[in-house]
């Protein structure tokens, strides 16, 4: 059968199943960490200059990634909730997956096994330094997992056909492996608000007033001598640098003259741009401006509307997101159409969704016309049987 055959097989469902080939070779962005030559988008960084050195983004992804750690889920079977309730390496594993695919994009899952080949554990792991291994038609065969000059390969199954590890990814249209993180499109806002802290603090360590020249203007045409020129940059670094001296007067005599050589920090707007960077920054990762405590917010009426926002748009989404990845990735060992073995979370014990669950459950429960086996099924609680 030739190309064109398998790819129209497929397309149409021929006898033969047929997977369309997806890309090979393609560098992606998130796995140029060990590989030479200077990548496109440098993950280490990015996380320290946004997570580490910037608090808007710092706060942004502690406060979803929090979020969706502390979420409270819907009941399950008891071994399966063990397993995602479970620390990873000392952390709450929802919040380590959700806080690595918001800074990230991809989140790694390994699947732990006793002797017996039932999953024990599951542990998150490092996301950049994991890359697919693509068989001859693309498609993912293994990951390889590297540090320094170590590597491991991951097989995506066991011998026995188990699942070895769950990869879950935020959408990329421009890459069949990996997906792209949030930290990515807030890169450039994370830059200048730390541009701007750093002129701010600048700014008053240098008397607190743009930086200038002192011109020299004889009346007879002569220059500096070379040690005045030297006793003159001393004095400047010792009696009129520094925030101690912030505002104390300059003393010039024989020709000298101030002369300033920047613009103020109102002629730049410092103070906007700033605030303009840091509502760029929670724009990305999905969190309301208000929460941050950021300067100039209307979008909401109060906080509680705000918290709802950030329950509705990023919070549930995200969390759907993991624990539908975590469900499939143990589908083997959980029935699928098992309802104890699906993970979601509990909506009618998230605080922010009260007043709408609330108003759900009047309007369900007014509704005659609709048998208690329905209800259940609309409020998705229990088995409707």
């Amino acid at each position: 059968m030739s190309f064109l055959d398998s790819l129209a097989s497929a397309f149409k469902g021929g006898d033969e199943p047929v997977r369309v080939p997806i890309s090979r070779g393609f560098v992606s962005p998130w796995a140029t960490a060990f590989e030479s030559g200077p990548p496109s988008y440098e993950y280490a960084r990015s996380v320290r200059g946004a997570y580490l050195d910037n608090p808007v983004a710092q706060r942004s992804v502690r406060l979803v990634a929090e979020g969706v750690g502390s979420a409270p889920l819907m009941p399950c079977d008891e071994r399966l909730g063990a397993l995602v309730g479970a620390t990873s390496a000392g952390q709450s594993l929802l919040e380590t997956l959700a806080a690595q695919l918001l800074l990230h994009g991809n989140a790694f899952v390994q699947v732990m096994k006793d002797a017996a080949g039932k999953p024990v554990e599951l542990f998150a792991l490092r996301p950049e330094r994991m890359s697919v291994v693509a068989g001859s038609d693309g498609w993912p065969v293994a990951f390889a997992y590297k540090l320094a000059d170590r590597s491991l390969t991951i097989p995506i199954e066991d011998a026995d056909g188990w699942p070895n590890l769950i990869h879950i990814k935020h959408f990329h249209p421009a890459d069949d492996h990996y997906g792209a993180g949030c930290l990515a499109a807030a890169e450039q806002a994370v830059a200048i608000h730390n541009a701007a802290s750093a002129w701010n603090r600048a700014l008053l360590e240098n008397a607190a007033r743009p930086s200038g020249a002192l011109v020299f203007d004889p009346v007879d045409g002569g220059v500096l001598s070379p040690d005045q020129f030297d006793r003159l940059k001393a004095e400047l670094a010792s009696a009129y640098s520094g925030a101690g001296n912030a505002g104390r007067p300059m003393l010039l005599e024989g020709g000298l003259k101030w002369q300033s050589m920047a613009m103020t920090p109102a002629d730049m707007d410092f103070a906007a741009l700033k605030a303009a960077a840091a509502r760029d920054i929670a724009l990305a990762f999905g969190v309301p401006p208000m929460l941050l405590g950021l300067p100039g917010d209307a979008t909401y009426a109060n906080y509680r509307e705000a918290n709802r926002a950030l329950w509705r748009l990023t919070l549930l989404p995200l969390a759907s997101k993991i624990l539908g990845g975590i469900s499939e990735g143990l589908s083997p060992w959980f029935a699928p159409n098992d309802s104890g073995a699906r993970l979601a979370v509990d909506l009618d014990r998230v605080p922010a969704l009260a007043e709408d669950r609330e108003k759900l459950w009047a309007q369900v429960s007014a509704a005659d016309f609709l048998s208690d086996a329905e209800k259940r099924r609309l409020l998705n609680i229990g088995d409707a049987k």
